[in-house]
């Protein structure tokens, strides 16, 4: 599969992210096979047409949509290109949480590394129009930086992430209180390192220097489900990936994510998901298949 990497030589020394127009990427978001990026995407399309297949889910594009995608997740477009207007935002995390001072910054914006909620929402044209200003102002500062720019881009895009936070947030009915600690967000940060090697709760409570209850307490405060329920989802998005997008058999992804046997890989599996493996990969077969033949009409 292809990864696309963030090009550091377009976007100059300083300022490690990129603002631009859709129409100078068009054919990445058109008629793809799936593919992934290394960094984080925000698409403000004012005109769509089509779907996304993101997360292994189909996410229809609409006027006035909005898209968030992390890094490496596996992604595949089927967009009408004679009805498509849309603005980008990329960044790789390490350079956004050093230009804000704060390691666990992706991790505190709920549309990033979200596993339970869409990873799209609409809103008003008014609202796509706002947010594109902002866009437009980083990407002007971008284009002939001076003295101050670093300032001005700071506030421009801490303000546009935050404000599409309390638009997200809103929008699936989620919690936004300030949290007691970083415990939350530190258990998120480190499932995305160490889920092929850790399973369990105790684990990271033990990485964490804290206990189960107080991490899954911090958890269950600021995202409203517990740590066993994010841990969980997170072992099945990695082996949903593998069944789809490796050609390793049941056995090998087993031993990949440490189960002490493939039985208790399905079992697993079955529990979550309702199917079993195989079942999991024919429809997902018979879906691509499908997607193929809508295509080609």
């Amino acid at each position: 599969m292809k990864t696309i990497r963030f090009n550091k030589t377009e976007c100059g020394v300083d300022f490690l992210l990129k603002v631009a127009s859709g129409h100078e990427l068009k054919e990445n978001y058109t008629f793809t096979d799936f593919y992934n990026t290394d960094y984080f995407e925000i698409l403000f399309f004012k005109k769509a047409k089509g779907y996304l297949v993101l997360n292994q889910r189909r996410i229809d594009v609409t006027d006035n949509t909005i898209v968030f995608i992390s890094p490496f997740q596996k992604r595949q477009w089927r967009l009408d290109p004679h009805h498509l207007e849309f603005t980008f935002l990329i960044f790789q995390e390490e350079f956004l949480n050093e230009f804000f001072a704060d390691k666990l910054f992706t991790y505190r914006l709920l549309y990033f590394y979200q596993l339970d909620y869409p990873l799209s929402m609409a809103v008003q044209s008014e609202d796509i129009q706002k947010f594109c200003e902002s866009l437009s102002e980083i990407a002007s500062e971008l284009k002939k930086p001076i003295y101050d720019s670093d300032h001005i881009i700071r506030s421009l895009l801490y303000y546009l992430l935050l404000k599409l936070n309390r638009y997200y947030a809103r929008h699936n009915h989620l919690p936004l209180d300030k949290p007691q600690n970083n415990f939350a967000y530190q258990f998120k940060r480190l499932l995305e390192v160490h889920i092929k090697e850790k399973r369990r709760i105790n684990d990271y409570a033990s990485l964490m220097g804290i206990s189960r209850i107080a991490l899954n307490k911090a958890v269950q405060g600021q995202f409203s489900v517990t740590a066993t329920h994010l841990l969980k989802q997170r072992l099945l998005f990695e082996i949903k990936n593998l069944l789809m997008f490796s050609n390793s058999t049941v056995s090998e992804i087993a031993y990949q994510l440490n189960f002490s046997e493939p039985n208790h890989l399905m079992r697993f599996f079955k529990t979550q998901t309702g199917l079993t493996t195989t079942e999991f990969i024919t429809d997902y077969q018979n879906s691509l298949l499908s997607q193929r033949l809508q295509s080609s009409e």
